[in-house]
């Protein structure tokens, strides 16, 4: 039966001699032979034992885990709980790298569009994208409430249309303009606006973010802290800046 060195187990299973040493010291691989100079030896099941330590760690198993796994008697109970574990800690992890990657990605993204690079256009990007979800939760409650209005205005003119009953498209006229009044106030509540110039987040009258300017992501605002008159770049604001708008 063939007997290996340390130097020789590691090397078949891809690893470091130390690495070899330190499971000896927790208990995962103990050597089935020690030499009249201590010096360690493994047997073909040990090698085997090995390479199921080592596929484990490439997995994410943890060394406190493996440990318990292989001190079992009947191991298949366990490992199949600890490899759903590790599924599902696994997923949630490559879940949080790639909102990670998409953070970087718009970051990259920003500071193309930037001419004079600083410390500042990188906050302001950030701040952008990390409300991005936020603002786009406000931008679908927007869509979702109108949806019965929109309804009402195709139905309204089509029987105008069609049947001349004109008397339903008052009635959508009368419930439009109270609901763009309620749903611009409530906007507007919900959102702020950073300056490109000194970088304040700030939030507008209601006048003056109503009647502005704008493109789908920014709007033609004046800063309260430097004056800037220009397009500003739109947020969902803080919770506390929401509730005291």
């Amino acid at each position: 039966m063939s007997k290996y060195t340390t130097g020789e187990i590691a090397k078949l299973c891809g690893v470091s001699v130390r690495t070899v040493q330190y499971y000896d010291t927790r208990g995962i691989l103990v050597p089935s032979e020690l030499t009249e100079g201590g010096r360690r030896l493994y047997s073909e099941e040990d090698l085997r034992r090995m390479k199921i330590v080592c596929f484990l760690r490439e997995i994410g198993l943890s060394i406190d885990s493996i440990g318990q796994l292989l001190s079992e008697k009947d191991p298949g109970s366990v490992i199949s709980l600890l490899l759903d574990q590790q599924e599902i800690a696994l997923k949630k992890e490559i879940g949080e790298r790639e909102e990670q990657l998409g953070k970087l990605s718009e970051l990259k993204s920003g500071l193309k569009n930037i001419r004079d690079f600083s410390v500042e256009s990188i906050g302001d990007i950030a701040y952008t994208v990390t409300n991005r979800q936020e603002l786009r939760r406000i931008h679908t409650t927007m869509l979702l409430t109108a949806i019965p209005l929109g309804i009402l205005q195709w139905s309204s003119i089509i029987l105008w249309i069609t049947k001349d009953i004109w008397w339903l498209f008052l009635v959508w006229i009368i419930a439009a303009v109270p609901y763009a009044v309620w749903i611009s106030r409530w906007y507007f509540r919900k959102v702020a606006y950073i300056c490109p110039q000194c970088h304040t987040v700030f939030k507008p009258s209601f006048k003056e973010a109503f009647w502005a300017n704008h493109t789908p992501a920014t709007r033609k605002l004046t800063c309260p802290s430097c004056g800037h008159h220009g397009f500003c770049v739109e947020v969902a604001s803080a919770p506390e800046e929401a509730s005291h708008a």
